[in-house]
C-alpha cells in the first residue's frame, strides 16, 4: 500500500471540528474572567469544592468536565501564567484523544486555531513510501478515525478559554507553593487537605503573604515540571518509549 496509490481515498469532513469558529474565540487572550493574587482574599469568602493546580491541557479539561457535571459545585483553578505557552510539545493528537476531548464536551477546542486533521502516518525510506492509515470506525460509521496537528500553546488557549466561559471555575493567576495535609512518622505526605498559594514568581514583591485554601478534593495538574510530583509519588518514572515525527 503506497501513499500514491491510496491518496486519493482521504475523506475529509468539512464538519470536522477544526473548521468553523470557535464559540469561547473572545475568551481566547482576555483577562477579563482571570482575578489576580490579589484578589484571592475576597475569593476565598466563596466555597470552594474542588482545587486544580495547572491550566495545561490536563488541568484545564478536568476542570471545564467538573464545571459542567457539577453546575452547583465551584472550582478554583490555578495557573501561574495564563499567557499563551511557547513551546513545542504534543503537536499531534492521536484519533483516541480527539474522542476523549469529546466525551468531555471539548470535541470544538481545534477550531480557529490553524489546526490540521491527521489521516494517518506517512513513511519513507530509502526511496520507498508507505502510507498507515488510522483504522476504520466501526460498523454503521462511515470514514475513518482522525487525529489532529496543532501548535501546542494555541489548544492550551481554547481550553482555558472554554474555563473561563463558565461561571463556577474561579481563574487565578497565582503558583501553588505547598500541598497541605497529613504526614506519616517518616515525613511522607500521605494525604491532601489543601495547598498554599502565593503570587505569580513573575508579579510577587516577595513580600506578599500566603494562603492556605482547602477545598473538599485537589487535584495536582501541574504538568511534565510538577514540583509536587516526588511529593505525591516516590516512585521514579521510568521512560519506556519516545515519538518522533
Amino acid at each position: 500500500m503506497t501513499w500514491s496509490e491510496n491518496s486519493t481515498q482521504l475523506d475529509e469532513n468539512l464538519d470536522w471540528p477544526t473548521h468553523g469558529h470557535y464559540e469561547h474565540a473572545h475568551l481566547y487572550a482576555s483577562r477579563e474572567k482571570v482575578h489576580t493574587f490579589a484578589s484571592l482574599p475576597q475569593l476565598l469568602t466563596r466555597q470552594l469544592d474542588y482545587a486544580v493546580i495547572g491550566a495545561g491541557p490536563i488541568g484545564a479539561a478536568l476542570a471545564y468536565k467538573l464545571a459542567l457535571d457539577h453546575p452547583q459545585r465551584t472550582i478554583l483553578l490555578v495557573e501561574k501564567n495564563w499567557n499563551e505557552p511557547d513551546r513545542i510539545v504534543g503537536e499531534l493528537m492521536q484519533p483516541s484523544g480527539c474522542q476523549a476531548l469529546e466525551e468531555l464536551g471539548l470535541g470544538n477546542v481545534f477550531s480557529g486555531i490553524g489546526a490540521v486533521p491527521a489521516h494517518g502516518y506517512f513513511i519513507s525510506y530509502r526511496g520507498k513510501q508507505l502510507y498507515v492509515p488510522y483504522m476504520d470506525r466501526p460498523s454503521g460509521k462511515e470514514g475513518r478515525y482522525k487525529g489532529v496537528s496543532f501548535h501546542h500553546g494555541r489548544l492550551v488557549m481554547n481550553l482555558r478559554a472554554a474555563c473561563k466561559a463558565m461561571n463556577n471555575i474561579v481563574c487565578v493567576e497565582a503558583s501553588v507553593t505547598e500541598l497541605l495535609g497529613e504526614h506519616d512518622k517518616a515525613g511522607e505526605l500521605r494525604y491532601v487537605k489543601g495547598v498554599k498559594i502565593g503570587p505569580a514568581k513573575s508579579s510577587g514583591n516577595g513580600n506578599d503573604p500566603e494562603h492556605d485554601v482547602f477545598p473538599q478534593l485537589t487535584f495536582v495538574c501541574d504538568g511534565i515540571t510538577s514540583q509536587f510530583r516526588k511529593e505525591l509519588n516516590p516512585t521514579k518514572i521510568e521512560l519506556i518509549s519516545h515519538f518522533c515525527g
